[in-house]
C-alpha cells in the first residue's frame, strides 16, 4: 500500500513524465527535419532574432532549440543527446538542480541550457570546479557551440584584463567557481571601466553550476575574500608555537565522572575549538609576565595563543594540509582531496600552522572584499546546477538557493551491486581486510578503485599494497598532475588505483580503459595539437566509430603518419577488447576505506561504478577508529562486540551496523548546514550592506557624467545635514545654537565659504537656516565647477568617489571581522550574539557612510591640482 501510495504523490515521477511529454516527444519529432538543415548558424540565429527582436520567451523557442542544439552535436562531436539528457537540459533551463548518475553526460547536457540561454544575448557561466575540467569542457564543448554560431570562452585565472574581457563577452564562458568570484570581487574594486573582467551590463545573468553540491554546500562554509597585505608582527607566532608545548593537553568535563576538565587545555575535535582551563590560563600570564590574558591590551595575544593551539591538535599535516617544495603551506580540500594553492585558513590558523611547520610565515592579511557563495550566486538572474548527488541536500538548496532537485532517470538502468559495510575494531585490521580483497579481485583481472578519507591513509594503504606485490597508482594531492590520465584509465583490467575523495573528480572510467584520451594526449605531445582541434576530434570519432576512411581522415592533421594511425588502430581494438574482458569478470570494483562525513561523498565514490548499464560493485570498510565512527558513533556497538569476543579479523557486516553510521552522517551534515546556515546569516546582515556600497560604486564607475555629478551633489548635501542637526538642532532654542562649532565644520571641508555670514543663520528660522547654507555650499561647488571646468570637476568626483568607498569599506570589513570575532562573548551577558552583531553591523555601517560623505565633501573642495611646466 505504501509504495502505492509514494506512486501517487512522487513529484519528481511526475515532472519527469510531463518533461518527456512537453519537451522531449515534440524535440524528437524534429530530429529528421534538423538532419537536412544545411546552414546550423543561420537557423539558430533566426531563433535570436526571435527572442531579442521579436519579443517571444525562450520557452516559446525552447524545442527548435533543442532539436538544433542535438544535432549540432550530432555533426560536431558525434554525440547525440539522450532523452534523458533532454530533461535534464529542460531542468536547468528552468533554475533547478539536475541529480544525474556520474557517466550520464552532464558535461553535454549542459550544452542545451547554456546555447537556449545565450539568445537572450546577455551570456551565460559554465561553473566548474576545477580548471582542468573548464578547459576540457571549453574545448569538446566549443566544438559544438561553434557549429551553432556561437561563441566560446575560457575565463582562466593566468588571463590578462583584455583577455578575460573577451572571454567574459562571448555567448558562453566556461569558469571555475573560485575564479568567477573573485573576478566579481575585483570588478568591485575596478578603478576603470576597462578593469572590468565581467560585462559591464548583465554581468550576472545565467549560470549552470557544475558539481554543484560540492559549490553550493561544501565550498560554502568558506567565504572568497580578497586580501591585502596587514601591519602586524608575524614573529610572536613562532614564539607562542614553541609556548604551547609547555602546556598540559586535558580531558573535558563529563557529567557524573569528571566534576571539572583536566590539563592546560581542553579541545573538541567535533566543532574544532580550543578551550583554555583556569591553570593553562594562570601558566601562560606566568610565561608572558602579563597580569591578564583577557584584557582589552592582550586580547590580540590569547587569540594568537588559541590558534596556536588549534594548529597544533586539529590541523594535521597530509590530511589537512600538505608543505611543499617551497615550504608553502597548502591547504588540503576536505571534500574534494584537492590541494588548493592560493587559499589560507583565516583569523591568524595559518600563520600558527606555518609556524608549526617551522617554514617561512607570510603576512597576515586584512579583508579588502568578501561574499559567500551563497550570496553570490544569489546575485544571479538565474543558476542551476548538476551533480550526481543532491537530493540528501535538497531542503538546503531550496532554503538558502530557492532551487529544487529533479532526478533524472538514468539512460540504462544500474546493475551495479552494493554490498553491506564490514565494520572491524581497528583500523590496521580494516586495511589489512582492503588488501586480501584487492589481492581476489586482482586475480580475477578486475580493476579497482579505492577510495580514501586521507593522503596518510592512501600512502598506508600503497606500502600495504606493495608489501603484498600489488601493482598500484595513488592519486592524492601529491600528485594531481596525473589526475586525468590516471583516473581515465582506472578502469583497464588488472588496475589498482587509490584515489583521495573522488568527489568532483570529473573524469569518466570507462571499462577497459580510454583509448581516445591517450591518444589525444599522444598527438598534442608528439604533433602539437590540442585533443579538440576539429581535425583531430574528426580522427578519433572516426577511430571509434571504425570509419573505413580512417586512414583519408587521419592525414588531414598536419604532421600525421600512417604508422601512427595504425598503432591507433591497434590501442582502440585493444580497448575494445578489454572492455569486453572486464564486462565479463563483473566491471570496476570500489572500495571504500572509511565513511565519509557527509553521504553524498561516498555515494560518489559508489557511482564512479556501473556507469551506463556497466557491471560493477562496491563496498566499504569501516573500523571504530576512524574519525566519524569514534565521534559520533553509537558507543553500545563497540560493547557488543567485546561481549561476543570478537578480534580484529572478524568484521561485523549488518544493518544495525550501516544504521549506526548513517545516523552519525546525518548527525555530522546537520551540524555542517547549521555552521553553513550561521554563516550565511552573519553575511547577509553584510550583503545588504555590500549590495549598497557596490549598487553605488558601479553607477559612478559606469555612470554618465551627470549621474557622478548627481551623487556628488548630494553627498555633499547630506554632510551639510548632518552638520544643522548636530549644531543648529531644531528642537533647541536659536540662543544655544552652536553657530561656532557649524562654521569649524563647514570651513574643515569647504574653504571657500570663508566670507558666508554664518552668525546671521542665527536670526532665521531652522527651515531658512538649512536652505540659506544649502545654497550657499551650492554656490561654492558651482564655483569650484567654473575653477577646473566641469568635465575636470566630474573626473575628480568620480576619482574622488571610488578612491574614497574603497577606503572607507576596507575599513569597515575589518571593523566587522573585529566585531565577529568578539561578539560571541555577548552570550556570556545573557545577550543574543546575532541580534547584538546585527545591532553593531547597522550602527557601524551608518557611521561608515556619514565618515565617507565628511570626506568626499573635504576632497572635492580641497584638492589642488599641481601645475607642471
Amino acid at each position: 500500500m505504501f509504495r502505492v501510495l509514494n506512486k501517487l504523490f512522487d513529484n519528481n515521477q511526475r515532472d519527469v513524465q510531463q518533461i518527456v511529454k512537453t519537451i522531449v516527444q515534440p524535440v524528437n519529432a524534429l530530429e529528421e527535419e534538423m538532419m537536412g538543415v544545411e546552414d546550423l548558424p543561420a537557423a539558430f540565429a533566426a531563433l535570436r532574432t526571435r527572442v531579442q527582436e521579436g519579443g517571444e520567451s525562450l520557452d516559446d523557442v525552447i524545442i527548435p532549440a533543442f532539436a538544433l542544439i542535438r544535432e549540432a552535436g550530432r555533426r560536431s562531436i558525434g554525440k547525440r543527446h539522450y532523452d534523458v539528457q533532454l530533461i535534464g537540459g529542460y531542468a536547468l533551463h528552468k533554475g533547478r538542480i539536475a541529480e544525474m548518475r556520474t557517466g550520464e553526460g552532464k558535461t553535454l547536457v549542459a550544452t542545451l541550457a547554456l546555447a537556449l540561454n545565450s539568445l537572450q544575448g546577455r551570456g551565460c557561466h559554465l561553473v566548474t570546479v576545477n580548471d582542468y575540467l573548464a578547459r576540457v569542457g571549453a574545448d569538446e564543448m566549443g566544438l559544438l557551440y561553434r557549429t551553432l554560431g556561437l561563441t566560446v570562452g575560457l575565463a582562466s585565472r593566468e588571463l590578462q584584463p583584455a583577455q578575460k574581457q573577451a572571454a567574459y563577452a562571448c555567448d558562453i564562458t566556461y569558469v571555475t567557481n573560485s575564479e568567477l568570484g573573485f573576478d566579481y570581487l575585483r570588478d568591485n574594486m575596478a578603478q576603470s571601466r576597462e578593469a572590468l573582467s565581467l560585462r559591464a551590463e548583465h554581468p550576472l545573468n545565467f549560470a549552470i553550476v557544475d558539481e554543484v553540491d560540492s559549490i553550493l554546500i561544501d565550498e560554502a562554509r568558506t567565504p572568497l575574500i580578497i586580501s591585502g597585505a596587514a601591519e602586524k608582527a608575524t614573529d610572536l607566532y613562532y614564539v607562542y608555537a614553541k609556548l604551547i608545548r609547555r602546556l598540559q593537553k586535558g580531558e573535558p568535563a563529563v557529567p557524573g565522572e569528571r566534576a571539572e576538565a583536566t590539563g592546560d587545555y581542553t579541545i573538541d575535535e567535533k566543532t574544532k575549538q580550543v578551550h583554555m582551563n583556569e591553570s593553562g590560563i594562570a601558566k601562560i600570564e606566568r610565561l608572558l609576565s602579563i597580569p591578564d590574558l583577557f584584557s582589552p591590551e592582550n586580547m590580540d595575544k590569547a587569540h594568537m595563543i588559541t590558534q596556536a593551539v588549534r594548529a597544533n591538535e586539529l590541523y594535521k599535516r597530509e590530511k589537512d594540509y600538505i608543505v611543499n617544495a617551497e615550504g608553502e603551506v597548502i591547504i588540503i580540500d576536505e571534500f574534494t582531496g584537492r590541494s588548493m594553492p592560493g587559499r589560507r585558513y583565516g583569523e591568524g590558523l595559518h600563520q600558527a600552522i606555518e609556524a608549526k611547520e617551522g617554514v617561512k610565515i607570510e603576512n597576515e592579511n586584512q579583508t579588502l572584499a568578501t561574499i559567500t557563495y551563497q550570496n553570490f550566486f544569489r546575485l544571479y538572474n538565474k543558476f542551476s546546477g548538476m551533480t550526481g548527488t543532491a537530493k540528501t541536500e535538497e531542503k538546503e538548496f531550496l532554503d538558502i538557493y530557492g532551487s529544487d532537485v529533479l532526478v533524472i532517470p538514468t539512460n540504462r538502468d544500474v546493475i551495479r551491486k552494493d554490498s553491506e559495510d564490514l565494520v572491524y575494531r581497528s583500523k590496521l585490521g580494516k586495511y589489512n581486510a582492503v588488501v586480501e580483497e584487492v589481492k581476489e579481485m586482482h586475480a580475477t583481472g578486475r580493476p579497482v578503485l579505492i577510495g580514501t578519507a586521507s593522503i596518510v591513509t592512501s600512502e598506508q594503504l600503497s606500502e600495504l599494497l606493495t608489501a603484498a606485490g600489488v601493482k598500484h597508482s595513488v592519486l592524492n594531492a601529491k600528485f594531481e598532475a596525473q589526475e586525468a590520465s590516471i583516473i581515465a584509465q582506472a578502469g583497464r583490467s588488472n588496475t589498482v588505483t587509490i584515489a583521495t575523495n573522488m568527489a568532483g573528480r570529473g573524469t569518466d572510467i570507462k571499462l577497459g580503459g580510454d583509448a581516445e584520451s591517450i591518444i589525444g594526449a599522444s598527438i598534442e605531445s608528439s604533433l602539437g595539437l590540442g585533443r579538440y582541434v576539429p581535425e583531430v576530434e574528426a580522427f578519433i570519432t572516426a577511430l571509434s566509430r571504425k570509419d573505413p576512411q580512417i586512414v583519408e581522415i587521419g592525414m588531414q592533421i598536419p604532421g600525421m603518419t600512417e604508422e601512427f594511425i595504425g598503432q591507433a588502430q591497434q590501442l582502440h581494438s585493444e580497448t575494445v577488447a578489454d572492455h569486453e574482458r572486464v564486462q565479463q569478470v563483473g566491471g570496476l570494483h570500489i572500495i571504500g576505506t572509511e565513511r565519509h562525513e557527509s553521504r553524498r561523498i561516498d555515494n560518489q565514490l559508489r557511482g564512479r561504478a556501473g556507469r551506463q548499464g556497466d557491471p560493477g560493485s562496491s563496498r566499504f570498510y569501516v573500523s571504530f577508529e576512524d574519525d566519524l565512527m569514534r565521534l559520533f558513533a553509537n558507543e553500545r556497538v563497540v560493547s557488543m562486540m567485546d561481549r561476543l569476543g570478537m578480534d580484529d579479523t572478524q568484521p561485523i557486516e549488518a544493518k544495525m551496523v550501516t544504521g549506526a553510521i548513517e545516523k552519525a552522517q546525518a548527525r555530522v551534515e546537520d551540524r555542517n548546514f547549521s555552521t553553513r546556515k550561521q554563516l550565511l546569516e552573519f553575511d547577509n546582515v553584510m550583503s545588504k550592506q555590500r549590495d549598497t556600497v557596490y549598487a553605488q560604486r558601479r553607477e559612478v564607475l559606469l555612470g554618465p557624467d551627470e549621474a557622478v555629478e548627481e551623487s556628488t551633489e548630494g553627498m555633499i548635501a547630506d554632510f551639510v545635514d548632518m552638520q544643522l542637526a548636530q549644531y543648529l538642532p531644531i528642537e533647541a532654542n536659536a540662543d544655544s545654537w552652536d553657530i561656532e562649532g557649524l562654521q569649524a565644520a563647514i570651513l574643515d571641508a569647504v574653504p571657500q565659504m570663508e566670507g558666508f555670514d554664518f552668525e546671521g543663520l542665527r536670526a532665521m528660522s531652522p527651515a531658512d537656516a538649512q536652505n540659506a547654507l544649502l545654497g550657499a555650499v551650492a554656490d561654492s561647488f558651482d564655483a569650484r565647477k567654473d575653477e577646473l571646468s566641469p568635465t575636470m570637476l566630474n573626473s575628480l568626483s568620480r576619482y574622488v568617489l571610488l578612491q574614497t568607498v574603497d577606503q572607507h569599506w576596507k575599513e569597515h570589513l575589518h571593523g566587522m571581522d573585529v566585531l565577529r570575532q568578539g561578539i560571541g562573548l555577548r552570550g556570556y551577558g545573557q545577550r543574543d550574539p546575532f541580534t547584538e552583531y546585527k545591532f553593531e553591523a547597522t550602527n557601524m555601517f551608518n557611521e561608515m557612510i556619514d565618515n565617507l560623505k565628511i570626506d568626499v565633501t573635504k576632497f572635492v573642495f580641497r584638492m589642488q591640482f599641481g601645475q607642471t611646466g
